[in-house]
């Protein structure tokens, strides 16, 4: 990390806010303070980490180098901004902002300051996913022609009633929560080509259901629920690959979190719960098929994410990946899709 060793600060003390906590603790930067308006969750921080917490940002800006921004996506805004201004780095969770008009505004603010500015994607950290990128960056692919992305729940909407299911704080649902990581990772691992069109459907099937039964226990509740629990999607970019993204907190099928390319030389497999399989048919003696498992060390994509980060600080140097004007494609595409819903046809997302 070099000679600087950032004095770190969380906002928002819940459970993601938690693990970023502990994760902090195995790196060389400093947890110094925590920010939150709920008095409960500061005073289980402070038991639980020894850390002084604030209730205004201010000072818990003056007492940090760096912020990592794990509120309820509404408030990201809020501050991201309120620290880029106040000359602190800033790792904001996923997605970028709870609405594209929020998004951009975070974007303009880490364009106008002078410091390090990442969003929380931490999925392209996995090292399967890096070798994949290794694999395309080589050529094994050829030309990529369409990519399958899915990240499928048979049950596990997080909580009725909570922010997870208020689409005022949310800013969506399942695809705003669990969709952007797969879209955001093909969109890299493509190049983030332009988009020229988006046709989605997004459908409430399950989170209002009085009969709704969730085995694992993801949150319960008995609130209301404004947003969806599945959407399925299709993409297409300027040079004519597509994207078929299908997306849902709740469905009856298995569980699945993958990623399937298709090239003109060759293909793979990403499984985000298990491995990386590449797929080519050569004619080497006879013309055959081979299929490759690919095996990679063991990974915590949200540290991987945060020694970048903080690695960025060290050297001053803004990060080429994870990017706020990456995430801001990843956020207009999202608000496309939910366009092309309501609209009930295909839309540009310019």
């Amino acid at each position: 990390m070099g000679a600087i060793t950032p004095r770190v600060g969380l906002v928002g003390l819940g459970g993601i806010g938690n693990y970023h906590a502990d994760l902090v603790g195995d790196t060389d930067a400093e947890l110094v303070a925590g920010l939150d308006t709920d008095p409960s969750a500061r005073q289980n921080f402070e038991s639980e980490y020894g850390i002084e917490t604030y209730t205004e940002p201010a000072p818990f800006y003056d007492a940090v180098d760096a912020v990592i921004v794990t509120t309820p996506n509404a408030y990201h805004e809020e501050y991201a901004i309120g620290a880029l201004d106040a000359g602190c780095a800033v790792l904001v969770e996923k997605p970028l902002a709870h609405t594209l008009e929020s998004a951009e505004r975070i974007v303009d603010a880490a364009e106008s300051a002078d410091e390090i500015c990442m969003v929380g994607f931490h999925n392209r950290f996995d090292p399967r996913s890096e070798a994949l990128a290794a694999y395309r960056d080589d050529g094994f692919f050829g030309e990529i022609t369409h990519v399958d992305a899915t990240y499928v729940r048979r049950r596990g909407i997080p909580g009725q009633g909570t922010w997870f299911t208020d689409g005022e704080v949310a800013g969506g649902g399942a695809m705003i929560d669990i969709g952007v990581h797969v879209l955001d990772l093909v969109l890299w691992l493509l190049g983030f080509p332009p988009v020229t069109e988006v046709s989605g459907v997004a459908r409430s099937t399950f989170g209002s259901r009085e009969d709704y039964i969730d085995v694992r226990g993801w949150g319960g509740g008995d609130g209301t629920v404004s947003v969806e629990d599945s959407v399925t999607a299709q993409l297409r970019t300027a040079g004519d690959a597509t994207i078929s993204l299908d997306v849902a907190w709740a469905s009856n099928r298995t569980d699945e979190k993958a990623v399937r390319i298709r090239g003109t030389e060759g293909g793979a497999c990403l499984d985000l719960d298990g491995e990386l399989t590449l797929y080519e048919s050569i004619d080497r003696g006879v013309d055959h098929h081979r299929t490759t498992t690919i095996e990679t060390p063991e990974y915590d994509g949200h540290a991987a994410e945060q020694r970048a980060f903080f690695e960025a600080i060290a050297d001053g140097v803004s990060p080429e990946r994870n990017t706020p004007e990456q995430a801001l494609t990843v956020q207009r595409l999202v608000e496309s899709i939910y366009r092309s819903s309501a609209d009930g046809r295909a839309v540009s997302p310019d």
